[in-house]
């Protein structure tokens, strides 16, 4: 759909509460919204899921939240100011999405794979007041893309990532749950033998996880 600022899906609640939770699913580099929305019939029926799309369009028909550089020696860097401009564009989405299905505030899940972690991780410390759980799936704690420095907040993370991940090293995604421990902050941490993707006992168990806090 392209009636708000970012373009997205959306599978309605299908089963009807007075307070409707959000699941909002945050795709990774190179992807775009039809990605973890495959997997939507398969989340808490009496949530809204909106699989929402990255505002920079890759060749191919993929997006991005923000670029990513190589140098000489094959090292990978991320643009940071694109990265905070991303979850800028992210924020006013989300006020759009509350404001057009009436959900409920106080029960927001952000899902983000990969790029969609990294960015989910900053959103919830630029606006920890916005969100109040947080999946994140083969990604990494970028301070890189914070506005401030990151003090302790009330989000809950379930953080897990595949100990062959040949794109983002599994030694990246250990510090998050290091760092968040260390300030106070609630979180789940899983590994799973799988590479750079969603291992099947990884989908039920954040599953289970979402669902303990519908």
């Amino acid at each position: 759909m392209t009636d708000l600022s970012l373009e997205y899906l959306v599978q309605e609640p299908k089963i009807k509460t007075d307070k409707t939770p959000l699941i909002l699913l945050i795709h990774g580099y190179g992807s775009n919204k039809e990605d973890l929305f495959s997997f939507a019939s398969e989340l808490p029926q009496q949530a809204l899921v909106v699989s929402v799309q990255a505002p920079i369009a890759l060749p191919f028909g993929g997006y991005a939240w923000y670029s990513i550089s190589f140098d000489a020696d094959e090292n990978k860097f991320s643009d940071p100011d694109e990265g905070k401009d991303s979850v800028q564009k992210l924020n006013v989405f989300l006020d759009e999405i509350i404001e057009k299905y009436k959900v409920d505030t106080n029960n927001i899940f952000l899902t983000g794979f990969s790029q969609g972690a990294i960015l989910s991780y900053a959103f919830s410390f630029t606006f920890p007041e916005k969100v109040q759980h947080v999946v994140a799936l083969s990604g990494y704690f970028n301070h890189d893309f914070l506005i401030e420095k990151p003090i302790k907040n009330k989000v809950d993370y379930f953080i897990s990532h595949g100990t062959v991940d040949q794109v983002i090293p599994i030694d990246w995604a250990r510090k998050a749950p290091e760092f968040l421990t260390s300030i106070g902050v609630d979180n789940t941490y899983k590994e799973y033998p799988v590479g750079h993707g969603i291992h099947p006992n990884n989908f039920y168990e954040f599953k289970d996880w979402i669902l303990k806090r519908i």
